[in-house]
């Protein structure tokens, strides 16, 4: 049974790139886990996707030994992600700890992430160590950042630890803060058990293996454990601890972080938040768990060239057993047969899951264009939620159609507030709260509709701040808006997967923009093509995309010109009945191109 006193639970939070997984793979070489010849960059990133993209995509940890003034402590580290998609696994690593280190890049200074996580980590009551990393670069300010973090996150910057995840200056500090700084965990390892399941994934020998943190009491191998959420009970067959390979341990009790494998078959087993306890002594006070992750953008998965609908169901069930927080339902298209209705965290968590399957389960896939959850009020008072344009039901049944609203906090240098503000206000910004974090940036707040800031606001917004600006921005509610369903007819017919819900002062233009790029993308056929936007049975935008013209009379020299025009009025019939029975071939990136609702 682990002393209390001599264990840490700790995790590092930051924004983007500010280096939380350069400096845990300092923490595992510096306390020896990790043997040298074995260790690389990004050691506790596994997916090949995260090495690539050079990002954290789940949350991972290890449990890492340190002697100091002759004791050796356990320290339980968690290395989070930091993009915004992501969140919900910050939140998820911040409820299994006891304190957590907020990391800001020296050369950057606070950034919006930053601000999110670490407000984050004091609401959820943590001690919280004011780190400045990348002290080595050239044009480090830490002081300065220091100075400016304590300004914005009200972290004392006397207290804060200037460290280089790249060449381990400052990890004694880094060190003695965490010791003597976070708290050791509290509870009783001769209580009843009660233990958080934190996170789980799926392995193919021995099914879910659920990573906890035990509150109070002991569990080990052999013990009968119930799930209190899910209401089944299973018994233990290993307990362990992240060293940062998996490493079976005798028991873990109150205060510890580990993962135990229970012969639970799939994720859909286990509700992540769920409090275990034992079965024969089970306590009366289960945790309080999580919310859900909440999907926010949607899209539409169909087979793409070589591949069938059955062979994309099974690479879906496989990547979803090992990350539950994406959905799929089975959908329809008379355009695109039968595909899948997929929901997201946010637009580089759907990029992630295509890449995963085309990869994974070795797929091709057609995606529709993503939308958002809408809230339909309908004539009877009934409320419902959907997630794609085809579900809108007829505009004679709604009373009202509301859009999900966000906050979203804008780090911005001074001399850009009047761009992004014009930025802001053509994407129907609400401005809030704008202030000055030093002479030269500004965090401005706004809140905007989730549809207008999805697709591309994150590059204007870094084109209009040469490339300072980021942002984060989370979920506010759902607010009324004068919003309309606009369908796209291609050759007379509507295709749903181009159909999208608009605002109605924005319709006709947005119609305009995407007839232009469709235009573009759809191939010329041998009869005139014609696209057509519309609001119900009123045409807002028109382009017509032309035949292609054999010329019949080329061999037509001279003579009457009856000839010529009897050959060409053939032609014209003939066209005219490939036109009702030809169809049109439309490409993948037709279905891409209403992502970009400014682009000319």
């Amino acid at each position: 049974m682990a002393d209390l006193r001599l264990i840490r639970n700790f995790s590092i939070v930051a924004h983007i790139d500010h280096g939380k997984s350069t400096l845990a793979d300092r923490i595992l070489e510096y306390t020896g886990v990790v043997p040298k010849r074995e260790m690389r960059e990004q050691y506790l990133d596994d997916m090949d996707l995260e090495r690539e993209m050079g990002i954290t995509i789940k949350a991972n940890r290890a449990t890492c030994p340190y002697r100091y003034q002759g004791e050796t402590y356990m320290l339980n580290l968690i290395d989070t992600p930091g993009h915004v998609d992501f969140h919900y696994e910050v939140s998820r690593a911040l409820a299994a700890c006891d304190g957590v280190l907020v990391l800001v890049d020296a050369t950057q200074g606070v950034q919006a992430q930053t601000v999110a996580n670490a407000h984050a980590a004091i609401e959820a009551g943590l001690e919280i160590i004011l780190v400045v990393n990348k002290i080595d670069l050239p044009g480090a300010i830490p002081e300065d950042v220091a100075l400016e973090a304590e300004q914005v996150l009200g972290l004392d910057a006397s207290s804060a630890v200037f460290t280089s995840g790249k060449t381990g200056a400052g990890m004694e500090d880094l060190f003695k803060a965490i010791i003597e700084r976070i708290p050791h965990p509290k509870g009783d390892p001769h209580g009843n058990l009660r233990a958080l399941i934190y996170d789980a994934k799926s392995d193919v020998h021995r099914g879910v293996i659920c990573h906890t943190r035990v509150f109070d009491g002991t569990f080990k191998r052999g013990d009968k454990i119930d799930l209190i959420a899910v209401g089944r009970t299973y018994n233990v067959s290993e307990v362990g601890k992240y060293t940062p390979k998996h490493t079976p341990v005798e028991s873990l009790s109150a205060g510890e972080v580990g993962y135990f494998v229970a012969g639970i078959k799939t994720l859909a087993d286990v509700s992540i938040g769920d409090t275990i306890t034992l079965t024969s002594d089970p306590t009366d006070q289960p945790l309080p768990g999580y919310q859900p992750p909440q999907q926010m953008v949607f899209c539409d998965f169909y087979p793409g060239m070589g591949t069938t609908t059955d062979q994309l169901r099974e690479a879906m069930e496989k990547l979803w057993l090992n990350d539950s927080s994406f959905t799929y339902a089975t959908v329809g298209s008379d355009a695109l047969g039968i595909g899948f209705r997929c929901g997201f965290l946010g637009l580089l968590h759907m990029r992630i899951i295509q890449e995963r399957l085309e990869r994974e389960g070795n797929v091709t896939v057609v995606q529709t264009a993503p939308t958002v959850t809408y809230e339909i009020k309908l004539n009877d008072g009934t409320v419902q939620r959907i997630e794609s344009p085809s579900e809108l039901p007829d505009m004679s049944k709604i009373e009202e159609i509301r859009e999900p609203f966000v906050t979203a906090q804008m780090i911005v240098p001074a001399d850009a507030v009047g761009p992004v503000m014009q930025l802001s206000l053509e994407r129907r910004g609400r401005p809030g709260k704008t202030e000055y974090l030093s002479p030269t940036r500004v965090m401005m707040t706004y809140d905007f509709p989730l549809c207008e800031i999805l697709y591309d606001f994150y590059d204007k917004l870094k084109s209009c701040t040469k490339g300072y600006g980021t942002a984060d921005y989370h979920l506010r509610g759902f607010e009324l808006g004068d919003m309309v369903k606009m369908d796209i007819l291609v050759n007379g017919m509507p295709v749903d997967a181009l159909s999208v819900i608009v605002h109605r002062d924005k319709a006709q233009y947005r119609g305009r923009r995407l007839l232009e790029r469709l235009k573009k993308q759809i191939d010329r056929h041998q009869f005139e093509i014609p696209l057509q936007a519309a609001i119900g049975a009123k045409v807002i935008a028109r382009e017509t995309i032309k035949a292609f013209r054999k010329d019949v009379t080329a061999k037509c020299y001279g003579g009457d010109i009856t000839r010529k025009r009897k050959l060409l009025e053939k032609q014209k019939e003939g066209k005219k009945r490939m036109r009702t029975v030809g169809n049109v071939s439309i490409p993948q990136e037709a279905f891409m191109s209403i992502l970009d609702p400014d682009e000319s």
